[in-house]
């Protein structure tokens, strides 16, 4: 989760909204990383778990990342959460809740669905304060900025 908050911290230097995210394999090697960037690129679906996504993908030449478990410091929204039930990882784990948009546990939960053809472990609170602290900072910023 420290890769991931690295990986958020990036985004806030760029302007983005601070959301970082890691793909580790089953070695414990991280083998895609990315952050928020659609605001930049201008890509709607640029959020820092597609971007760590696609690289990890790209990594091993397969969408499907089977034991894999991905690292993101805000919970993911419905977009990110069906990609990432799609790319088969095995385990999700995530730092602070989303009350806007948060498809695991603040507006509904996208992974216990029992449609899915594969089932993802969710855990979220990791390092939590830390993640909100670096959204809470950014989103202030921006306040300030438009103020003045």
């Amino acid at each position: 989760m420290h890769r991931a908050l690295d990986q958020a911290r990036l985004a806030f230097e760029a302007g983005e909204v601070p959301v970082g995210a890691v793909v580790v394999d089953p070695q414990g090697e991280i083998i895609g990383s990315g952050y928020n960037t659609v605001l930049s690129t201008p890509d709607p679906t640029a959020h820092a778990e597609v971007q760590a996504l696609r690289a990890a993908a790209a990594h091993i030449g397969n969408y499907r990342l089977d034991g894999c478990t991905l690292y993101v410091t805000l919970e993911p929204c419905m977009m990110c959460s069906g990609a990432l039930i799609h790319a088969r990882l095995m385990r999700i784990v995530y730092g602070a809740a989303e009350p806007k948009t948060g498809m695991v546990e603040s507006k509904a939960n996208l992974f216990a669905q029992p449609w899915h053809n594969h089932h993802v472990q969710v855990e979220g609170g990791l390092l939590a304060v830390q993640a909100k602290r670096l959204l809470k900072q950014f989103f202030a910023e921006r306040r300030a900025a438009s103020s003045e």
